[in-house]
């Protein structure tokens, strides 16, 4: 016995659940298969320390979501399941060896007064800068929304001739050319204010010198500033709750601990799926496949010239996540005023995110790794006990496979062994940030890049974006040219998530740009 869906999806991560959930509003019987035994993929949360301390596994950041074209047309549904949010006025600060610190805030009077305290040409520069994003947001924001198909881009293109002229419009696409590097050092004075913005190309897999990596610090210190930033209310996982929710009331299911085998395809077109008990489910319209993209040609079973670019597709180096249950906030060198910001920035210069990027490319354990820690109970004291605190510390770059250290200190080469020495290393730069911080830990939980991936093999190596996204791998190139809006050669099997253009973030704009072309809009 079989049973039938007119779509079929693999996986339950937030892609394919926002995918899932704009069809079944418009008609379509609905089926989810995942692996895992809970939905939400990198955006999931739980009490990975001790009970009560609710700490997210991978994403925290859920501002794309909250301001996504797909949460703006289904946002009464999913708040109706339950989609809550917390509004954070402090989004982002990057902390310096020397005790100083920098931050966005969206009160513009004290962000301005605090990168004046580096250089007042830089804050002139940021009051210019904030005044022009209203301009210049509807076309980058476009861009990035944009199918990558010629037609769109053609109609794309002329809107921002006729808006920019030829001179701004090439200077647009000069920009989205230029390295992180590049644009800072071209912009801002202040080494610091260069690496309080740079931080944020780390990322997205975009280190200093890595081309078309300068609009993500832009764009992630125009929207703090302009926007805040969001969380999720209790967690990251409120909105795949309340996804799944809003799909199991339109008569949808999301079948979880159900993994799939093979994609079933006949004459050229996709038929349904296997899983590995052996139950066939079969698809009327669609199969939509939200994995890595090198993993798709293992579900068919097919050997084109489409599968082999799919198995060259690139991964980012990985990352390390420390999660940790506190009994206080960290006592933080700069000062108290950075318990007020969501994310802490450990990323000094630009040089050192260079050299930590090298090493992890290299498959080296970097000697001072870059770390982004998340204080969410700041924003949200719902997601600890009364008077504690959880701590999410993001170890950015991590070599997926070890080949050796870059201090020359682990000898280990499986990240079985290498975890604890790894993750001494990063609370020791913790530590000099926030003095005894170690002695506040009352809960820990380390999470490998293996282990990531052990948990959600699109994570391939503890790569959290699901791919880099340097230049011949983005745009048209995302995941292969021809097929950047997820279309495959096998007729009604399409692929998802964040391999695939507009790539990695919580925007789940791969997912409802799919949506919308199935379902025609």
């Amino acid at each position: 016995m079989s049973e039938t869906f007119d779509a079929v999806f693999i996986g339950a991560g937030h892609n394919t659940l926002a995918c899932a959930l704009h069809l079944a509003v418009r008609g379509w019987r609905v089926g989810l298969f995942e692996q895992a035994g809970v939905a939400g993929g990198a955006v999931k949360t739980g009490d990975y320390t001790l009970p009560g301390f609710r700490h997210d596994w991978a994403a925290m950041n859920l501002s794309l979501f909250a301001g996504s074209a797909f949460f703006k047309a289904h946002a009464a549904e999913l708040v109706k399941h339950g989609a809550d949010f917390v509004p954070v006025s402090h989004p982002f600060a990057s902390a310096f060896p020397d005790g100083t610190w920098c931050g966005v805030s969206t009160d513009m009077a004290a962000t301005t007064a605090r990168i004046a305290g580096h250089s007042t040409q830089d804050a002139a520069t940021w009051q210019t800068l904030v005044a022009g994003f209203g301009a210049e947001a509807p076309h980058l924001f476009g861009l990035l929304g944009s199918p990558m198909k010629m037609r769109a881009l053609a109609y794309f293109g002329f809107k921002t001739l006729r808006a920019k002229g030829f001179g701004g419009t090439a200077d647009m696409g000069r920009f989205l050319l230029q390295s992180p590097r590049d644009w800072l050092g071209q912009t801002f004075q202040s080494p610091k204010v260069q690496a309080m913005l740079g931080a944020w190309g780390m990322h997205l897999d975009f280190a200093p010198d890595v081309a078309g990596g300068a609009l993500f610090p832009y764009l992630e210190g125009m929207a703090a500033q302009a926007f805040g930033m969001a969380l999720g209310k209790g967690g990251a996982d409120t909105i795949i709750r309340a996804m799944v929710a809003a799909i199991e009331a339109r008569g949808g299911r999301v079948e979880t601990g159900a993994t799939v085998s093979r994609i079933l395809h006949t004459n050229g077109k996709a038929t349904g799926i296997e899983l590995a008990d052996g139950r066939k489910i079969m698809a009327e319209k669609a199969v939509i496949a939200g994995v890595a993209p090198r993993a798709l040609p293992r579900l068919t079973g097919t050997a084109s010239d489409y599968d082999q670019k799919l198995t060259d597709f690139t991964h980012a180096p990985g990352t390390m996540m420390i999660h940790l249950a506190l009994d206080a906030l960290p006592d933080w060198a700069a000062g108290p005023d950075l318990h007020r910001f969501a994310y802490i920035h450990l990323a000094p210069s630009l040089d050192q995110m260079a050299r930590t990027y090298q090493q992890a490319q290299a498959g080296l354990l970097p000697d001072e790794p870059i770390l982004v820690v998340g204080q969410p109970t700041t924003q949200d004291p719902s997601r600890a006990p009364d008077g504690k605190h959880v701590l999410w510390v993001q170890v950015r770059m991590a070599p997926g496979t070890i080949r050796g250290d870059a201090a020359g200190q682990i000898t280990a080469t499986d990240w079985s062994t290498a975890a604890d020495p790894f993750a001494t290393r990063a609370l020791d730069i913790l530590e000099r940030y926030a003095p005894n911080t170690r002695a506040k830990i009352i809960g820990q939980r380390i999470v490998t890049p293996a282990e990531l991936e052990a948990d959600n093999p699109n994570l391939i190596g503890g790569d959290q974006v699901c791919g880099s996204h340097h230049l011949a791998q983005n745009f048209l190139f995302r995941p292969v040219r021809g097929h950047a809006d997820g279309s495959t050669p096998i007729r009604n099997l399409h692929l998802t998530g964040a391999g695939v253009w507009p790539g990695a973030g919580t925007g789940a704009g791969p997912g409802y740009l799919l949506a919308q072309k199935l379902a025609g809009k």
